[in-house]
C-alpha cells in the first residue's frame, strides 16, 4: 500500500480545499518544500503535489516543479497539466510522475500518446467523482460518466489512478468505500490510489481491503488523525 501525503499548494502556502471549494480553505504551512521534505524525513517514498492555481486556472508552475527537485523532494504532481509540452517540463523538472485530470476526462487521446511517449509509470491520472461524474478543469466544470472515462483510459495504457470521492475531500468524514471498490472492479489491472475523506489509520486499512494500491492522504495527516509512521 503506497502512502501519499497531499501537499496542495495556493497562494505559496501548504492548504486543503474543503470538498474542492476554493472558498473553503484551510492553512497548514507557510513553506510547501519544507512541508514535502518534512514527509519525506518521515519515511514517504513520494509525496504528492497539486498545484491548486494550476487547477484552477488552466496554467502550471514551473517554478513549484523547480523547488521541490531542488529541494531533494521526490513528487508526483498535478494541477494544470493539460498539454504534452507542459508535461515534459514537469518530468524534465524533477517530478517523478505527472497526475493529469482535466485530459484524463476531455482528452483521453492526448493521454495515450503521453503513456507512449513517457511509460505508464510516469503517467497517472485522476478520476475525480461527483455525482457519478468524472470532473476535470478544477472540479468546476461539467463532466463525463466516469465508469466511460475509466474504459477508454485502461484502452490506451494507463495504469495509476488516482480517484477521489469530491464529496469527502478534505472532510475526513470517511472514504467513499463503495466508490473505491467499483473503480477496482472497473480497473482491476490498474493501481487505483484512493483520496479523499481518510480520517484514520483504519481508513487506509479498509482501503487497502478493497483493493486500493494506495492513498493519498492530506487534511488527517496534518491534524495528526493518522499517524504515517504506523
Amino acid at each position: 500500500m503506497f502512502i501519499f501525503p497531499a501537499v496542495d499548494v495556493l497562494d505559496g502556502k501548504v492548504v486543503r480545499l474543503h470538498r474542492g471549494s476554493y472558498d473553503a480553505v484551510t492553512v497548514y504551512h507557510d513553506d510547501p518544500v519544507e512541508t514535502a521534505r518534512l514527509w519525506i524525513e518521515r519515511g514517504a517514498a513520494m509525496v504528492h503535489v497539486v498545484d491548486l492555481e494550476g487547477a484552477k486556472a488552466g496554467v502550471p508552475s514551473p517554478a513549484l516543479w523547480g523547488a521541490m527537485a531542488k529541494g531533494g523532494v521526490r513528487f508526483q504532481v498535478g494541477g494544470g497539466l493539460r498539454t504534452a509540452s507542459s508535461v515534459d517540463r514537469a518530468l524534465a523538472a524533477g517530478a517523478t510522475r505527472v497526475v493529469m485530470g482535466t485530459a484524463a476526462v476531455h482528452d483521453v487521446a492526448l493521454i495515450g500518446r503521453l503513456v507512449s511517449n513517457h511509460g505508464s509509470d510516469a503517467i497517472a491520472v485522476s478520476i475525480d467523482i461527483r455525482d457519478d461524474e468524472a470532473q476535470g478543469s478544477g472540479w468546476l466544470a461539467a463532466g463525463r460518466p466516469w465508469q466511460e472515462v475509466v474504459s477508454e483510459l485502461l484502452d490506451v495504457g494507463v495504469t495509476w489512478m488516482v480517484t477521489t470521492a469530491i464529496a469527502r475531500d478534505g472532510t475526513m468524514e470517511g472514504p467513499d468505500g463503495e466508490l473505491v471498490a467499483a473503480v477496482v472492479a472497473a480497473a482491476p489491472d490498474a493501481l487505483v490510489v484512493a483520496a479523499g475523506g481518510i480520517s484514520s489509520n483504519s481508513d487506509i486499512e479498509h482501503l487497502a481491503r478493497l483493493g486500493a494500491s494506495g492513498a493519498i492522504v492530506g487534511r488527517a495527516l496534518y491534524e495528526g488523525a493518522v499517524d504515517f509512521l504506523a
